[in-house]
């Protein structure tokens, strides 16, 4: 069950990646049609105006559109088979389930305590998903339909029907199935939503109003999962869901960021839910200070190799909020450690929500000075510079706490064991090359990197013949091995660049990088050689 939980919760993650690049677009346009900072340019009817608008509007795709990126992301991540193919029957059978409770509202809607003659948006409960009005049910509606799609594709996308039934195996069986399903659970949805939608209101207001505690456990609970892979169940409905405000704190950070920039009030005030998405405040003032702490713990002789791994893992988690080679290199030596790190980066967001920071901080330090320092700078000034000093203060406290645990408890990271010189590096692409030398592959692809990590992972599995799953998310290769006695020790994962493992009965997670997409089709390029 909890393997199915982790490669559910990696695959919610799949659209996520889209969402970075989105949100520095439309920060990059809305600074640009600040006329605080650019002056009379942004005056609307202008060249600069207009051209900043398109771009704006543009960059607002996958804000405005969440549901159906939810909805293809899921049978990308969990379809056994033919995963193209599962992405349309997804998006064919989310459409019909919501024209389905369209027009049951159309009809019935008073008997729904639905009044469907309102405007879509607002506090209508109503939303315009691909031109249909229907209810609202967020990326929680588009997840629970998309999931019971991905499980009719694997159930029986490749049954075979009589031949006079032809026409209709496949795809087509899958989203005949899906029509039906879809009648009830639209029925059951137009009954049921409403009174949730009036749950989730209340459950924001809760949370808003939780203060200071609520931001911790929030930070804390998003930092300590990041091993099993559930963190991808807390943040979600907190930045992309309804938790503490419709639509996430994403989207409604960006449509009310010309407003908050240009008002004078504290954006605590303005914003309190804000508090919620500051995790991302660990990955740019934490990861400086443990990797001070992992070299200056490090053995004299040592410190050249230790910075050379640190400096690359340490700019990751700085800059685009990717921490996990960062935080499994000691999660792996010392558990406990990685819960004091989960302690400091809750009690940081805590600090910061108490002196007033807020925003859509969950990445590194390309989103938080695109989406929040440079946008709000010239009427929240004071705001920014508190946050940076803070940060930096806590910057100093990682290295102290980090560097007094490691003494003390003599925890083995980079470089203190004398004898373990070559756990140093990172990954060897040389072990592979000299097994290798002289056996060619016949059918193999020309040679890449991806493939020579993605051939090493293989065999430190036990072979192809020892897969049953294969998935990822943004950082690491998910897979489900048969007998986990045949899965080598984590020397030979490093050999091919991965940073650790995380083995869980028959699931690993190969703590691979950003470059798990390439690596995993190259995986899985591997493992169809011969069939």
């Amino acid at each position: 069950m909890m393997e199915k939980i982790q490669r559910f919760g990696g695959a919610m993650f799949t659209p996520v990646l889209l969402f970075s690049f989105a949100g520095i677009m439309v920060s990059i346009a809305i600074v640009a049609t600040n006329p605080v900072l650019v002056g009379d340019l942004a005056k609307e009817g202008t060249i600069w105006y207009n051209f900043w608008k398109i771009v704006e509007n543009g960059s607002w795709t996958v804000f405005n559109n969440m549901e159906l990126l939810f909805v293809i992301g899921l049978p990308i991540g969990l379809a056994k088979t033919a995963n193209a193919r599962a992405v349309m029957e997804a998006v064919v059978t989310y459409l019909t389930f919501n024209y389905f409770i369209s027009t049951m509202l159309q009809l019935f809607g008073s008997s729904f305590g639905v009044n469907f003659k309102q405007a879509a948006g607002g506090e209508s409960g109503l939303k315009l998903i691909a031109g249909i009005k229907t209810l609202d049910t967020g990326i929680i509606g588009a997840i629970f339909i998309s999931a019971i799609v991905v499980y009719l594709h694997n159930r029986y996308f490749e049954k075979k029907l009589p031949d006079f039934l032809g026409i209709f195996q496949g795809s087509s069986y899958v989203v005949v199935l899906g029509f039906f399903a879809m009648l009830p659970i639209a029925l059951l949805t137009c009954y049921i939503w409403p009174k949730i939608q009036f749950g989730i209101s209340s459950l924001q207001e809760i949370l808003a109003t939780s203060g200071v505690v609520g931001v911790w456990i929030y930070t804390f609970l998003e930092r300590i999962l990041i091993p099993t892979g559930l963190h991808h169940f807390v943040y979600t409905p907190f930045v992309f869901g309804p938790a503490v405000v419709e639509g996430g704190i994403t989207q409604y950070w960006f449509a009310h960021l010309n407003e908050f920039s240009r008002s004078t009030q504290p954006l605590k005030t303005l914003f309190p839910e804000g508090g919620f998405a500051l995790h991302g405040n660990s990955k740019v003032f934490g990861a400086p200070g443990i990797a001070l702490a992992f070299y200056f713990t490090a053995r004299p002789e040592n410190r050249k190799k230790v910075l050379s791994m640190l400096i690359p893992v340490t700019l990751t988690a700085v800059l685009s909020g990717i921490t996990e080679p960062l935080e499994f290199t000691f999660l792996f030596l010392s558990p406990p450690l990685f819960a004091v790190h989960a302690v400091l980066a809750a009690t940081l967001a805590a600090t910061l929500y108490t002196f007033g920071v807020v925003g859509d901080m969950g990445g590194g330090l390309i989103d938080l000075l695109t989406r929040n320092w440079i946008p709000v700078f010239s009427n929240h000034a004071g705001t920014v510079l508190i946050h940076i000093v803070i940060g930096l203060c806590f910057t100093f406290i990682w290295f102290i706490v980090f560097k007094f645990l490691i003494v003390k408890f003599n925890i083995m990271t980079p470089g203190r064991d004398i004898d373990k010189e070559a756990d140093i590096k990172l990954y060897s692409k040389q072990d592979y090359k000299d097994k290798k030398a002289g056996k060619g592959d016949e059918k193999a692809a020309p040679a890449n990197r991806y493939r020579e990590q993605a051939a090493i992972y293989l065999e430190a599995v036990g072979g192809r013949d020892n897969i049953e799953k294969v998935n990822n998310c943004a950082t690491r290769l998910r897979l489900t091995v048969k007998d986990p006695a045949l899965v080598e020790d984590d020397a030979a994962f490093r050999a091919g660049g991965a940073h650790g493992v995380v083995r869980n009965g028959n699931a690993l997670q190969v703590i691979v990088g950003l470059d798990v997409p390439q690596v995993r089709e190259q995986f899985e390029e591997l493992m169809n050689i011969g069939d």
